[in-house]
């Protein structure tokens, strides 16, 4: 009888190799640079074809990444260079179902060796089984990934229109015509030092806001009077949150007497701790009837967070774009301060001195009837990712051990 799976170690199908330094000369380019938790910048020098790479040092040891086409890798990453008879893609699942960032050695600073990586068993069938196993789970990723780029694409044009609107003054004027482009008049504010549409306001940020809704964090299990289950949003979920990564919101229980802090349609999510020297805090999130879609429980804020509702909801999608826009220009970071060596983002005092024009109300109403299909369209997409990621990582497992089997 012909034996379709085998034990096998993963050097059975790769050989391991740590990348080429810890730093790149004349950086930017056409070919990804890949260190220990995916691309960290281009160069215009490559070293290898498509091939999984492995986060080799750190807080990201052990996290795999399937790198495409041309690249480099860091001395943080390892490169798993794929023998003979293995199909590519399902090496790269093979690694993803090892787990191992549950096997890392070292205490303060986890790595990953040649070694672990040697001892490490996985299942091997057939190649023709290969074949299958990689086609159904790398078909799944490709419509996630499909569905991000559509995203993508959807965000940039609606940054666009923000930038076109509110920054450069291009609204459509009464007949249609770009504002400030068709002669509108501006006129000069002595705050901002610059010129601005007539009639708009120039005001603190606080002016939009109406309250914030503390966080809290719960139980793990149901236990005593915390009995309602909920969804805590961290600063590590902002990203997923927002379609930049998968989301794995830890599901929590909270008591009854603090279900006023969950969070509701058009609230904001600021993360008010953590950062890093290069990274800010004050990472935004935001939320609509479609995001809350996404989850079957009510959201609240973790600690680390503060929800933010605002008075007049037809100013969320301006408010959500100017705030990207100060954070993306590095003015968090002088709102900083730090707690037991945490980074802390002085709120209240940034949202209280910020000045920053107003535009009215029919305009930020008009913008606000853009977004809400483009923002449909996304959560859709997201919803229908976490549906898919869901099915290819409960299929992994199955299908690597040969629990389900494959059909023509």
């Amino acid at each position: 009888m012909t034996i379709e799976y085998r034990n096998a170690y993963l050097s059975e199908l790769y050989d391991f190799q740590y990348g080429t330094g810890n730093t790149i000369e004349n950086i930017g380019g056409d070919y990804p640079i890949y260190g220990s938790n995916g691309i960290v910048g281009y160069t215009n020098k490559f070293n290898s074809e498509d091939a999984p790479v492995i986060g080799h040092i750190g807080a990201y040891a052990g996290i795999v990444n399937w790198a495409m086409g041309k690249h480099y890798v860091t001395y943080n990453g390892v490169i798993c260079k794929i023998r003979q008879n293995i199909n590519r893609q399902f090496g790269y699942y093979a690694l993803l179902n090892s787990n191992l960032q549950n096997k890392l050695r070292g205490s303060t600073q986890p790595f990953i060796s040649y070694d672990l990586l040697n001892e490490v068993k996985t299942y091997l069938p057939d190649r023709k089984i290969q074949d299958k196993i990689a086609k159904v789970l790398s078909d799944l990723d490709a419509k996630i990934k499909l569905n991000n780029k559509i995203n993508a694409e959807l965000e940039a044009m609606a940054k666009t229109i923000y930038d076109y609107w509110f920054v450069q003054f291009d609204f459509p004027d009464v007949n249609g015509k770009p504002y400030k482009s068709s002669g509108g008049k501006m006129v000069w504010n002595e705050e901002l030092k610059r010129e601005i549409p007539e009639g708009w306001d120039v005001d603190t940020l606080s002016s939009l806001i109406n309250n914030d809704k503390s966080g809290d964090w719960g139980k793990e299990q149901e236990e005593g009077n915390y009995t309602q289950r909920v969804f805590c949003m961290r600063g590590a979920d902002i990203n997923g949150l927002n379609g930049k990564g998968e989301l794995k919101t830890p599901e929590r229980y909270i008591l009854e007497k603090n279900l006023h802090k969950t969070l509701d349609p058009y609230d904001l999510i600021v993360e008010i701790s953590g950062g890093s020297p290069t990274q800010s805090t004050g990472r935004l999130a935001y939320i609509t009837n479609e995001t809350l879609d996404r989850f079957d429980a009510p959201i609240i804020c973790s600690n680390f967070c503060k929800a933010v509702t605002l008075k007049n909801k037809h100013y969320f999608y301006n408010l959500v774009y100017q705030w990207n826009s100060i954070y993306d220009a590095g003015v968090l970071f002088g709102y900083e301060g730090k707690t037991s060596g945490i980074k802390n983002l002085l709120f209240e005092s940034f949202v209280s001195t910020h000045k920053t024009v107003i535009p009215s109300d029919e305009l930020a109403e008009k913008f606000f009837d853009f977004m809400t299909p483009i923002q449909i369209k996304k959560e859709k997409n997201l919803k229908e990712n976490q549906h898919l990621a869901s099915l290819r990582d409960w299929l992994l497992p199955m299908l690597m051990n040969g629990q389900v089997k494959v059909n023509n």
